[in-house]
This record gives structure tokens, C-alpha cells and sequence, in this order.
């Protein structure tokens, strides 16, 4: 199996991006691994990469050794790539513990530092990366302020939008040496009821030939199929996608509630929400996977 470094390199040459979702209960995992196990079979072709992500507050809940042993397992056990996320670490500390977990990835999230405070705790967690039994973990950084919290937004957030430059963003993958970063490039955290801006494709090419490493979109959620689209043709070569997630998640979970008030069986109870999230993964692994 080829390594996560190698499958974005790969997704970068041929113009597609790479699935990132989040997760925060093991229906939540199911869902979105069997999304892309079925895509990958009914295609007939290699099976088709995916990221899991777990923010501080999932890893949290979820236990960071248990969602880790999770993933590790039917990466193992399916020989399938699938691969963990560390995401959005607002510490030093947080990112360490991942490296120690044995994550594939992890992010270092310091957009709303200034930009020296920024460089010095992201190259801080490079060099932990690089020096720890888990030196094979890819570090991401993110310039650009793009607001907070995978949820339903009235408007847009205050002091979120500010599009990264490509020069700094050059200076700042040369000072810090990560292998990914996330740049702000229309790009908002959540979905806004009156919808997302548009992605600015250009700005997206600008950063990728500044920078010099692959690009992630972060705020997947409440963009459009035309914007994704010309943000891979850009040089996104990763899509986080969390909130629609959620939001299938709910919808169906209260649909099941309602409609069989007396059932007491978990797996009953949550096999809909897993569906749920298993059809939107699906939607966004197609789209993802055609781009370019």
C-alpha cells in the first residue's frame, strides 16, 4: 500500500482531491468507510484513498488511542487506505499527542496567531514530527483566518475570510518546512444560511506555485460542485467535509427517533444516521474523484 504522502502526490497529478471527514462516533466511521469501500469496488478500480479526521473535541470524546487503534485496525484488516487526521490542534502538546498515537497526519492550527507566533509553534511540532518514532507523520499548517466550529451559521463570522497572501505563504512553508498547508481562499468553517462564498481558484493556483506543497480545503461544507471542482483543477489536493456530515447525521437520528419511539436497540436506533452520513460521503467521493 502506498503511503498517504504518496496518494496526495498522486491525487495532485491527476487532478482529484482526496476525502477528509470527520468523525465522532464509530457509526459516523462505519458510515463514511463503507462509503468509499462501495465506491471503490462498484468502480472497479484501486481503492480510493480517504482521511479521517478527528478535531481536539472528537478526539476527546472519542479517546485519542481508541479512534487511532480504530482506523489502524481496518486499514489492517481490509488492507484499505485509509488514514487518521489529528485535526485542527491548537498546541504544541495536542499535535505531540498525535505524533505518540501513531496518526498519519496532523495540523497544527495557529491562523489565529500572529504570523511569527504562528511559524514558531508550527515549525516547533515539524521538528517533534521529524524526531519521533512516527517520523513518517505528514504536518499541516493553516494561514488564514477562517472562523471556527463545524455547524450552521447565520452569517459570516467576524474576522473570518482574510485570503491568504502567496507570498507569506511561501515564507511560511519555507520557514516551517510542513507538507501541507491550508490556506484561506474563500473558504469558511461551517454553512452559512445565506451560503458559502465562492472559492477563488486563481488565488488557490498563486498559493500552490508559492508554497510548493499540496494544498488543503478546509470548510468543505456549503460549497459548491462547481467550486470544488476548480479548486482541484487549482491545486487542492485535500476536501475536509465535517458539518454535512453532522447535519445528515441529525436529520436521520431524529427521523429515527420519531418514527420508532419505543425501540431501545443502539444499533437500530443509529443504523439510519450511519446510511446518513454513508449517501453524503458517497455524493462528495464521486465528486471528488471526477474533478479535472
Amino acid at each position: 500500500m502506498k503511503t498517504l504522502r504518496e496518494y496526495i502526490q498522486e491525487a495532485e497529478r491527476n487532478k482529484t482531491a482526496i476525502g477528509h471527514f470527520n468523525v465522532a462516533n464509530l457509526e459516523m466511521l462505519w458510515g463514511v468507510f463503507q462509503a468509499t469501500r462501495d465506491l471503490s469496488a462498484s468502480g472497479g478500480n484501486a481503492s480510493i484513498p480517504i482521511i479521517i479526521g478527528a478535531s481536539e473535541g472528537e478526539r476527546d470524546f472519542m479517546g485519542i488511542e481508541q479512534i487511532a487503534g480504530l482506523v489502524r485496525g481496518l486499514r489492517e484488516q481490509y488492507n484499505f487506505p485509509i488514514f487518521l487526521n489529528a485535526d485542527h490542534s491548537y498546541s504544541f502538546e495536542r499535535v505531540k499527542e498525535a505524533v505518540d498515537a501513531g496518526f498519519d497526519m496532523a495540523i497544527f492550527d495557529g491562523a489565529k496567531l500572529s504570523f511569527e507566533e504562528n511559524i514558531k509553534i508550527t515549525k516547533q511540532c515539524v521538528k517533534y514530527a521529524r524526531s519521533s518514532k512516527n517520523s513518517s507523520i505528514l504536518i499541516e499548517g493553516e494561514l488564514g483566518y477562517i472562523g471556527e466550529g463545524s455547524n450552521l451559521k447565520e452569517k459570516l463570522p467576524e474576522g473570518a475570510g482574510i485570503k491568504t497572501k502567496p507570498e507569506e505563504a511561501g515564507r511560511f512553508v519555507g520557514e516551517t518546512e510542513i507538507d501541507l498547508l491550508a490556506p484561506s481562499v474563500g473558504n469558511i468553517h461551517g454553512i452559512i444560511h445565506d451560503g458559502n462564498p465562492h472559492i477563488d481558484a486563481g488565488l488557490v493556483k498563486e498559493i500552490r506555485k508559492s508554497a510548493g506543497v499540496p494544498l488543503v480545503l478546509h470548510g468543505g461544507s456549503g460549497i459548491t460542485d462547481v467550486d470544488f471542482t476548480k479548486a482541484i483543477e487549482a491545486g487542492i489536493s485535500v476536501i475536509h467535509i465535517s458539518t454535512e456530515l453532522r447535519l445528515a447525521y441529525q436529520k436521520a437520528l431524529k427521523f429515527s427517533l420519531r418514527e420508532a419511539p419505543e425501540e431501545l436497540a443502539p444499533y437500530k436506533i443509529l443504523k439510519p444516521a450511519m446510511l446518513a452520513v454513508q449517501k453524503t460521503a458517497e455524493s462528495r467521493l464521486k465528486l471528488f474523484n471526477r474533478a479535472g
